[in-house]
């Protein structure tokens, strides 16, 4: 009868466990289901309609852009400046570069969180063998059968435990974690642009540097040309000492422009190893010039609607709002009763060669409900600091989107500016140009002093730098609306979502 009624309770006991895990798998999550907040509703980035096409100028650099709503960023967007060596230095940057290195790894770990966590959805499984020697003190009862107080005790075990997700606690947590993944998978992407907006500035800063190099270098060649021919002529009485004096000074102050300009290349030198993964003392194989750098012709303009999922930026701040809201629900639930179900199995014998005989078997099985009834407002407190805390990330994501229309809108409107200041600067260098061949002409036929001739010449080199640096600021207004757009992460194949997951 005993047998009988131990198999009967054991499969009452078995139904009971399987209906309590049925009851688990299909309870409802508690607190608030996720919902990204709406898009932005404009049509444009400023209040009157934009031009779709940018002013245009003479030579290199000078061409016209043209906006293309809904145009598509390309995943390795650099290449449209058509420069080999840019392509090459960024190619190699990614596969060395510490910070995005770093990034990956901390999406590597982020993901083995949520692995970790979705562990909780099962029942914990231990196994475990126990063997002691033990004596009983001649006053007790020994608890063994055949009354030694001297024995050894052998047991071998079978733990399970589980605890149902009645209200849906365990899996708020894994859709926190896996907010929290999302977060690590942006920020990898945000460091992924940022070492790519960074290198290619670095390379337009090189090349404008070089070029502004080049041109004080032919104004200093120039200059002292001029006052050589100067110092000649004075000591034929031809020019009064005060004009060699104007001279010399001016030579000397176009020569103190220039070892700034060479500071400013050196360190943009540093700043292309260290992006690339090397140290300053390892040389970067790629230079780079202004006019072996394109301007790309058209340019992307994403509607606000859509730019709130390309930008890096507003996708962590959107996982972080989807995090904490998971947090609510984990806060809720831990203010509910709770189940914890138990059951051990195994076999103890004072005989290790009878360990798994018959009558040393045991089994118990339990199951427990806690319910909090007082603990001084901690878990009502907790909740409501996560609600809190969810308030304060959707007003962070509404600050984080507002930025990123800014930076969209300060671009677009630079690239519109600069294009203008470059069409005038073009003019004023040509208009320079003009006046000075003037006045090398006049100058050769005695009409004018030697000191108009140098102030020509001094206003065509001023304008010769203008223009170089109204090109590279073309340049770096293109990256810049790349960078504000989202830099096209989209459409790249080499990034791995989740570990064991295909890139997107």
């Amino acid at each position: 009868m005993n047998a009988i009624h131990n198999v009967a309770s054991w499969r009452i006991s078995r139904s009971t466990l399987a209906v309590g895990i049925c009851l688990a798998l299909g309870a409802c999550a508690v607190g608030p289901n996720y919902q990204r907040p709406a898009a932005p509703a404009g049509q444009s980035y400023a209040p009157t309609p934009m031009p779709q096409t940018t002013a245009s100028a003479s030579g290199p650099g000078g061409n016209a852009q043209q906006f293309v709503r809904e145009m598509d960023i390309p995943g390795q967007w650099w290449t449209l400046f058509h420069s080999e060596p840019l392509n090459a230095l960024v190619d190699d940057s990614l596969k060395h570069n510490p910070d995005l290195a770093a990034a990956q790894h901390a999406l590597k770990a982020a993901w083995e969180n949520v692995y970790a966590q979705r562990g909780a959805y099962f029942p914990e499984v231990d196994a475990g063998v126990n063997s002691t020697r033990q004596k009983i003190a001649g006053t007790l009862a020994s608890p063994a059968f055949s009354g030694a107080t001297f024995y050894s005790l052998t047991t071998a075990q079978l733990s399970i435990s589980y605890t149902p997700d009645l209200w849906g606690s365990n899996r708020r947590q894994v859709e926190s974690l896996v907010a929290q993944a999302d977060v690590q998978r942006f920020q990898l992407e945000a460091t992924y642009l940022t070492l790519t907006t960074n290198l290619v500035n670095a390379a337009v800063g090189e090349a404008s540097l070089r070029a502004q190099i080049a041109a004080t270098q032919d104004m200093i060649d120039s200059q002292s040309k001029i006052l050589d021919t100067n110092r000649r002529q004075f000591s034929l009485g031809d020019v009064a000492e005060s004009d060699i004096a104007s001279q010399e000074a001016t030579l000397e102050q176009t020569r103190a422009t220039l070892p700034p300009l060479q500071k400013q290349l050196a360190q943009q030198r540093d700043l292309l190893a260290v992006l690339s993964g090397r140290s300053p003392d390892q040389d970067v194989p790629a230079h780079f010039e202004l006019d072996a750098l394109q301007l790309p012709q058209d340019l992307p303009m994403s509607l606000p609607a859509r730019l709130v999922e390309q930008r890096p930026d507003v996708r962590v701040a959107d996982a972080q709002l989807h995090a904490a809201c998971a947090q609510v629900g984990v806060a809720f639930a831990a203010r509910l009763p709770n189940i914890q179900i138990t059951a051990n199995w195994g076999s103890a014998t004072d005989q290790m060669h009878s360990l798994f005989g018959s009558g040393t078997g045991f089994w118990n099985l339990g199951a427990a409900i806690t319910e909090p009834i007082f603990d001084a407002g901690t878990l009502k407190h907790r909740q409501r600091a996560a609600e809190a805390t969810y308030r304060q990330a959707a007003e962070q994501y509404r600050s984080t989107v507002m930025s990123a229309l800014q930076n969209v809108a300060d671009s677009l409107h630079a690239v519109q500016s600069d294009a203008e200041a470059m069409a005038a600067t073009a003019r004023a260098e040509q208009a320079a140009a003009r006046s000075l061949s003037i006045a090398q002409k006049q100058f050769a036929l005695g009409d004018i002093s030697m000191v108009a001739l140098l102030n020509a010449q001094v206003t065509y080199r001023q304008a010769e730098l203008a223009l170089i640096q109204a090109r590279a600021a073309r340049y770096a207004d293109t990256v810049a609306l790349f960078q504000a757009l989202g830099g096209g992460w989209w459409n790249r194949k080499d990034v791995v979502a989740a570990p064991g997951v295909p890139a997107q």
